[in-house]
């Protein structure tokens, strides 16, 4: 009996916590950023750039050329991704490695004025590896290369969605 109070107590709190319409902000993928348009350092080829800027255009902001007509400019100030070493097997093979995807930018204003200090931003996924198995794990290091591109445009964002303009 008192097992079963507990189980009622614990599915009236969830009920509740769903029926009040908690959520994270910007976990719906919804940002207010404080501009309407944004200059983007990045080339024209960075897949990380392209990204930004699809996701940018999502919340209603435009991703202006001419960094004269922008309201705020995003400068990258490094992009780096890298691969180390976690550990070794007995026979001295790579057993596991570590992928970092690290991006420092900064944010300043139509006139200059800096928004954001130089900020970085690092993400790092741990992967198995299996010399039997090469193809297979190169394409896995891609697609985890791809998941910290995205978890670092969302994470820009935030930053950006976050930043007081006046």
């Amino acid at each position: 009996m008192r097992a079963l109070g507990r189980w009622m107590c614990a599915l009236l709190l969830a009920g509740l916590l769903s029926a009040c319409g908690f959520h994270l902000r910007g976990a719906d993928g919804q940002f207010n950023m404080p501009f309407q348009s944004i200059y983007l350092g990045f080339p024209d080829t960075s897949p990380l750039g392209v990204e930004l800027k699809r996701n940018l255009r999502g919340v209603n902001t435009s991703v202006v050329s001419d960094e004269s007509q922008a309201e705020a400019r995003l400068d990258v100030v490094a992009e780096n991704r890298g691969k180390t070493i976690l550990s070794l097997n007995s026979q001295g093979r790579v057993r596991e490695y570590t992928l970092s995807y690290s991006l420092t930018f900064r944010v300043r204003d139509a006139k200059g004025r800096e928004l954001l200090a130089p900020t970085e931003i690092t993400l790092k996924r741990t992967i198995s590896f299996n010399e039997t198995q090469t193809l297979a794990k190169e394409s896995e290091e891609a697609l985890l290369y791809r998941d910290m591109q995205s978890d670092l445009v969302q994470q820009i964002l935030r930053r950006l969605a976050a930043l007081k303009t006046s």
